[in-house]
């Protein structure tokens, strides 16, 4: 039985990095900025990290990818296995040297509600229907992944948004989707951050319809997306349904970064965990962005390999 804690890294020469976060101002800025600080404290005198503002989607797997950054931050943390080969958005250009370096656990899906005036309880009834839809999403611009999974589920599904009269609502961001459905705006929604406010707001007055498993298995086998449950009365009142996983952050680089580096980056998510957590405990943990307490074993699950210089530090972790 291992015991210790893995050895605090020191690196002694200056490094140069370039990291790249989201839009600027949420989550997965956050844990750059969590990050960079820690490897600066713990690098030579003349470290300068960089952090790039992003989108957070397949732009931040790209842009690893393409050498632009060396690390990038990127949600949900399943959809980057698709880069490895080529599938999805990544048909065009994929990269087989992207590795991991650590998950930051976020638990979160991507569900799908209508209005309770339309009447709409199931996918079936919604295509036996085929009610013209408003429907609050994000952009689908083959970079943001909401708006893709959103339009590829439904199409999959068998709704014709637009062939039913119907029209898509499109943002960036899912506060201002949120704002939209808060307005009146729209009578359905297709989104994911299912732990922020705005939900229980709206939710009442929205059904949220369980996706049928042919659905969830195709997704799964074509491009590698992953289901998982909404808990019983997440939703005002509304029982566990399935629908697909939208879970974690995943901080992503290549295999050409130096393994001191990606043990470093590895021993601080790991390590000072508690830096990033205190920045969210006036949430419950299931209403918080960030999934705390975070488990050091738990950041190590990484859909893509690892670099081996982070497995160093997730393989070095005490064992029961």
């Amino acid at each position: 039985m291992t015991t210790h804690r893995p050895e605090e890294p020191r690196i002694g020469r200056s490094l140069t990095l370039h990291f790249k976060g989201d839009w600027g101002s949420v989550n997965l800025h956050r844990v750059c900025g969590w990050v960079c600080q820690e490897l600066t404290d713990r690098s030579g005198p003349h470290t300068r990290i960089a952090i790039w503002n992003g989108r957070g989607f397949s732009d931040n797997i790209r842009a690893v990818g393409r050498g632009e950054v060396d690390v990038a931050m990127t949600t949900p943390a399943a959809f980057a296995a698709a880069a490895l080969s080529g599938r999805g958005v990544y048909s065009d250009e994929h990269y087989p040297e992207l590795r991991g370096l650590g998950v930051v656990p976020q638990r979160d899906r991507l569900v799908v509600g209508v209005h309770r005036s339309l009447g709409i309880t199931s996918f079936a009834e919604l295509r036996e229907h085929k009610p013209a839809l408003s429907v609050a999403t994000s952009i689908n611009d083959g970079i943001n992944t909401v708006g893709v999974a959103a339009h590829e589920l439904l199409h999959r599904a068998g709704v014709d948004v637009v062939g039913w009269g119907g029209e898509f609502l499109e943002d960036e961001r899912p506060f201002d989707t949120f704002d939209r459905v808060l307005a009146g705006q729209a009578n359905a929604v297709v989104h994911e951050a299912i732990m922020l406010p705005h939900w229980q707001e709206f939710g009442r007055d929205y059904h949220f319809l369980e996706v049928e498993p042919q659905v969830l298995d195709s997704l799964h086998a074509d491009f590698g997306w992953p289901s998982a449950r909404v808990d019983d009365d997440h939703f005002p009142g509304r029982e566990g349904f399935d629908t697909l996983d939208f879970s974690d952050f995943l901080m992503v680089t290549r295999s050409d970064l130096p393994d001191d580096v990606a043990y470093a980056i590895a021993w601080i998510l790991g390590e000072t965990r508690h830096i990033i957590e205190a920045q969210y405990r006036h949430l419950a943990p299931e209403k918080s962005p960030i999934t705390y307490p975070l488990d050091p074993v738990a950041i190590g699950r990484s859909p893509i390999p690892l670099h081996p210089g982070a497995a160093a530090y997730y393989d070095a972790l005490p064992r029961a």
